[in-house]
C-alpha cells in the first residue's frame, strides 16, 4: 500500500540531514555550528543526532514560517544567517529559479495522452499543476534516497512514492502521484464534498465527510482524493502501475484545517497545507519531480503540463522609514546593513533617502504584512543577543477602580474555593448541540458558530453548569470526591448586535447538596454578604451544581464585615431536631422563623443523621434579659412550621 501524502505527524517539526543540506548549501559550518547559529536567529534546531556518516537535524518550524519547512528552506536561512557569524554560506542552486516548466517540457515534448483538470468553485485551490509520465518502472529507490527518508522518519515504499515524499521534504511542497490509467475519462475535478459522501483513503479507511471539504473526483464521479490530506485508495500507485500522474496544488488552508480536524485525519501534508503554501513553488517542485521520475523510474512525459492558475500572486511592496525600524528595535542600524540583511533573505530592496521600499518574495507573502514585520526580520538577523539590555522607564497608569475591585474579589473568591477543596477548571466557551439538549435548553437560544472545526464546540455557552457536569463525568472513578468550579463569561444572543457577555460562577460536585450549600455559605461570608438565600439545585447523575451571576455577587460584596454591636443581654440557646422533608428546607424554616419570632438572633445546623436534622436557635432581646420560658414559647411558634 502506498501513502502519497506521508505519515502522520501532529506538530510542525521537520527532520533533514546535513549531507542533504549540503546539496543546496556551500558552507564551512559544521552541524553543531549550524544548530547554534540558526537557533539564535531563525528556526530552532532542537537536536542534532549523528547517524552513520551523516547528521540529522530535528527542527521546530513556527506556524508562520512554513516556507522554511524543507531542506531548501533551511538552506535559505543558513545562507542568510551563517555569514553574520563569520561562517561561509552560499546557495549552490536556487531551486525556485533552476527548475521550470520550460526546463522539463520544451517545445518537443510528446502529447500522447489527454488530461483535463477543473476547479469547480471559488477559493478551493489557488493553483493546480499536473503532468503524466509513461513507461514507469516500479521498484526500489536508490540507496541514498531510502537512507535519507529513513533518517527523516519516512518509510521507503517504492521509487514513485518515495520520490513524492522526497520532494515534500526537499522543497516543502506536498504532492500526489496517481495511477493515470485508473482515472476515469482522464478528468479530475476539484470541488466541495456533499454531506455524507464517503471516500476510501490510501490507508483503507472509509471516511464519511461532513460536507464542504475539498475533494477530487474523476470523470465518473468517483472520489479519488481527500485533497490536501490523503489520496484515494482506488487511484493509488501499485507494482502494476505504468503511467503516473504527478499532481501539485495549493488549497484553501482553512478548509484543509477544518477537514483534518473534523475527520481526525492528521497527516504531514495537512500540516503544510493548513498553514498556507506559496503557489509559486508549484512550478519548480513539479519540474524537479519530473526530473526524479525520469531518472529513477524511467518515466517519459506524455502529456502537456496542466497549470490552472486563475489569480497569479502579485508582488507585495511595503515601505518603511529607517527611523521607524531603529525606534522599534531600539538600536542604531545602518541603512546599508538593513539592506544587506533583507536582500540575503530574498527581499528586493530600494532605498530612497530615509525610506526603504521592500518587495516581498512570494514565499513570504503570507508572513510579511506590515512594516513591523520588516523590522522584525532586521532585528532577528541583526541578532536579539546583540541588542543592549536596557530596562525601559516605567510610568504608573490609573486603573479603573471598578475593575480593580472586581479583580480583587475574583481572586479572593478563587482562593476561598480552592481552600474549600474545589479545583478550578477552564472550559471552552463553546459546547455541542447534544450537551445543550441534554440539559433541557434550546439550541435556538444559543449563538451558533459559522465555521466551527468540530460539532463539540458549535454553540456559545449561556450556562456554565453543563460543561462542569461533563468534567465530573469525565473524571468519574479517578477519585471519590470531585468538586470543580469555573468563573467565566456566558454569551447571550442579541438580535442585530454582539452577544451580551456576563461573567458567572458555577460549581459542580458529586458530594451532597448540604456540602455544596455550606461551601456557598462560606463564600458569602468570605465576601461579607449577609443577606442571601438558596434556591433549588440542579441534579444530574448524582451531581449537584450551582450557578450565579458573579458580577451581581461582586456588587454585593464588601471589603469588611458589617458592624454589629454586641448584645449586652443574656442569650438563650435551644435545639430542635426534626425529620427532613422537601417542604421543610432549612432556608424556608430559617426565613419563616425570623418572621414569627422577634426574639430570634440566629439559627444554624448543628448536626445531621440520616433523615434527622438538628438546629440550634439563639434568642435574646435588645432591651432586657429574657427567661428560658420566653425562649421556649418562641421555639413553640417555630415548631408549628415543622
Amino acid at each position: 500500500m502506498t501513502r502519497g501524502y506521508g505519515n502522520e505527524k501532529r506538530n510542525m517539526n521537520i527532520k533533514i540531514t546535513y549531507n542533504w543540506l549540503l546539496e543546496y548549501l556551500q558552507t564551512d559550518a559544521d552541524p553543531y555550528e549550524i544548530q547554534k547559529y540558526l537557533s539564535l536567529c531563525g528556526p530552532s534546531i532542537e537536536r542534532v543526532e549523528k547517524m552513520d556518516d551523516d547528521f540529522v537535524f530535528d527542527i521546530e518550524i513556527t506556524s508562520n514560517r512554513v516556507d522554511s519547512a524543507s531542506v531548501f528552506g533551511i538552506a535559505q536561512e543558513c545562507a542568510a544567517i551563517l555569514p553574520t557569524f563569520g561562517k561561509k554560506a552560499i546557495l549552490k542552486i536556487n531551486t525556485l529559479e533552476r527548475y521550470t516548466f520550460k526546463e522539463i517540457h520544451g517545445d518537443s515534448a510528446r502529447h500522447d495522452v489527454e488530461l483535463e483538470i477543473k476547479i469547480l468553485g471559488d477559493n478551493l485551490a489557488s493553483r493546480v499543476s499536473a503532468v503524466v509520465l509513461s513507461n514507469i518502472e516500479i521498484g526500489e529507490s536508490p540507496q541514498f534516497m531510502k537512507d535519507r527518508l529513513a533518517m527523516c522518519d519516512t518509510k521507503s515504499i517504492n521509487n514513485v512514492v518515495d520520490i513524492s515524499n522526497y520532494l515534500m521534504l526537499a522543497l516543502g511542497q506536498p504532492n500526489h502521484t496517481f495511477d493515470y490509467d485508473k482515472i476515469k475519462d482522464h478528468t479530475l475535478s476539484i470541488r466541495e464534498s456533499k454531506k455524507g459522501e464517503k471516500v476510501k483513503t490510501l490507508d483503507e479507511k472509509v471516511i464519511e465527510l461532513p460536507g464542504g471539504d475539498i475533494v477530487i473526483e474523476d470523470g465518473s464521479g468517483n472520489l479519488t482524493d481527500l485533497a490536501g490530506i490523503m489520496g484515494g485508495y482506488d487511484s493509488m500507485v501499485t507494482s502494476a502501475t505504468k503511467n503516473v500522474l504527478l499532481l501539485l496544488e495549493t488549497y484553501d488552508p482553512a478548509k484543509i484545517r477544518k477537514t483534518s480536524m473534523t475527520t481526525g485525519q492528521r497527516t504531514v501534508a495537512a500540516t503544510y497545507f493548513e498553514k498556507g503554501l506559496d503557489p509559486q513553488r508549484i512550478e519548480p517542485t513539479l519540474a524537479y519531480g519530473v526530473e526524479l521520475l525520469e531518472k529513477y523510474c524511467g518515466g517519459q512525459i506524455v502529456s502537456r503540463v496542466i497549470d490552472v492558475y486563475p489569480k497569479p500572486v502579485k508582488p507585495k511592496i511595503i515601505s518603511v522609514s529607517v527611523m521607524n525600524i531603529e525606534t522599534l528595535i531600539g538600536a542604531p542600524i545602518e541603512t546599508a546593513t538593513m539592506r544587506e540583511i533583507l536582500e540575503n533573505l530574498g527581499f528586493s530592496v530600494t532605498v530612497h533617502g530615509g525610506e526603504i521600499e521592500v518587495t516581498v518574495p512570494s514565499y513570504r507573502a503570507a508572513d510579511i504584512e506590515v512594516w513591523q514585520d520588516i523590522a522584525e526580520e532586521v532585528a532577528r538577523m541583526y541578532g536579539y543577543h546583540n541588542l543592549k539590555s536596557i530596562v525601559q522607564s516605567t510610568r504608573s497608569q490609573n486603573r479603573n477602580t471598578a475593575q480593580e475591585n472586581y479583580d480583587k474579589y475574583e481572586l479572593r473568591a478563587k482562593y476561598f474555593l480552592k481552600h474549600a477543596g474545589l479545583c478550578e477548571v477552564y472550559n471552552y466557551s463553546m459546547i455541542s448541540k447534544k450537551m445543550i439538549e441534554k440539559f433541557g435548553f434550546d439550541p435556538k437560544d444559543h449563538l451558533k458558530l459559522q465555521n466551527t472545526i468540530s460539532q463539540n464546540i458549535e454553540y456559545m455557552r449561556i450556562h456554565l453548569v453543563p460543561s462542569l457536569v461533563e468534567n465530573i463525568l469525565q473524571n468519574k472513578g479517578k477519585r471519590d470526591d470531585l468538586s470543580f468550579f469555573e468563573i467565566a463569561k456566558t454569551y447571550k444572543k442579541r438580535v442585530g448586535d454582539l452577544p451580551e457577555e456576563t461573567r458567572y460562577l458555577a460549581i459542580a460536585t458529586n458530594q451532597s447538596y448540604s456540602w455544596l450549600k455550606g461551601v456557598l455559605a462560606g463564600l458569602f461570608k468570605e465576601l461579607n454578604i449577609d443577606e442571601y438565600s438558596f434556591g433549588e439545585v440542579e441534579k444530574n447523575d448524582d451531581i449537584c451544581a450551582f450557578e450565579l451571576d458573579f458580577e451581581e455577587l461582586i456588587e454585593s460584596a464588601r471589603p469588611i464585615p458589617s458592624y454589629r454591636p454586641i448584645n449586652p443581654y443574656s442569650v438563650v440557646k435551644l435545639d430542635l431536631t426534626y425529620t427532613t422533608d422537601p417542604k421543610h428546607l432549612f432556608e424556608n424554616i430559617k426565613s419563616k422563623a425570623f418572621k414569627v419570632s422577634p426574639l430570634l438572633l440566629s439559627v444554624d445546623v448543628i448536626s445531621t443523621f440520616k433523615n434527622k436534622v438538628t438546629l440550634r436557635f439563639e434568642f435574646a432581646a435588645k432591651d432586657r434579659n429574657i427567661t428560658e420560658k420566653e425562649a421556649k414559647e418562641e421555639l413553640e411558634k417555630i415548631k408549628e412550621l415543622v
